[in-house]
């Protein structure tokens, strides 16, 4: 049993020593910083203009459907890809698959261009 226990020492090694570089990280980092604070320093800083009036700001809804329209269309690139690398060695099966998915992916697209989704006003 002691053979047992003594294959997991050099990972237990190696999390102590992670621990303790983030423990060292984090001291040296509070005894090194200055901690005067100003008002100048408490101020919410942003692109180097200094804030006036409230923090909050909406934005369209549009935006958000066109980020979640390019991330659909980015996870759809990530599966095309190796797809298409190994195409060679597939079989028709994968093809009609692969056309599934892409039907999937076209009818989705239909469906937000027909909503009006995707027209930039």
């Amino acid at each position: 049993m002691a053979d047992y226990y003594s294959a997991y020492l050099p990972l237990l090694t190696i999390l102590v020593i992670g621990v303790l570089l983030v423990i060292a990280m984090f001291t040296g980092n509070r005894l090194l910083r200055p901690t005067h604070a100003t008002p100048q320093k408490l101020l919410t800083y942003e692109c180097g203009v200094d804030p006036v009036g409230e923090g909050w700001a909406q934005s369209h809804v549009r935006y958000y459907v066109y980020a979640y329209l390019y991330v659909i269309f980015a996870v759809d690139a990530v599966f095309l890809f190796p797809w298409a690398t190994v195409f060679a060695g597939l079989g028709w099966v994968s093809v009609g698959e692969m056309g599934v998915f892409i039907g999937f992916i076209a009818v989705g697209l239909v469906y937000a261009w027909r909503k009006g989704v995707l027209t930039w006003t």
